[in-house]
């Protein structure tokens, strides 16, 4: 088949609000996950070194901050922001936010 449909809440909901929906729409390379935060979330602070997996956070709506490497960096609704896969990172919703991620090697 040439395509996959899936709804986000479909995916493997690794932790409260966060959807993982690689598998479920059966991508090779890239991952996708939606993000359902609520205010003070805060997620698992991680690199990607070992697999060299770059990642796009959109934040959908909402207010958020991710450190990157210790730069602390505001995003608002709209925003998007890239993080090199082995740069450390660490999400945290300043507000009830919904985020789109998406990452491939």
């Amino acid at each position: 088949m040439s395509y996959t449909k899936a709804n986000h809440t479909d995916g493997d909901e690794k932790a409260p609000g966060m959807y993982f929906l690689r598998e479920e729409l059966d991508c090779e390379n890239l991952g996708l996950t939606v993000i359902e935060a609520e205010a003070g979330w805060t997620g698992m602070e991680h690199d990607h070194g070992d697999d060299g997996q770059e990642e796009v956070y959109y934040l959908v709506e909402g207010a958020a901050t991710m450190d990157v490497d210790g730069d602390e960096v505001t995003m608002s609704a709209g925003d998007a922001l890239r993080v090199a896969g082995d740069a450390s990172r660490q999400l945290t919703a300043d507000e009830a936010s919904t985020l789109v991620v998406a990452g491939a090697p």
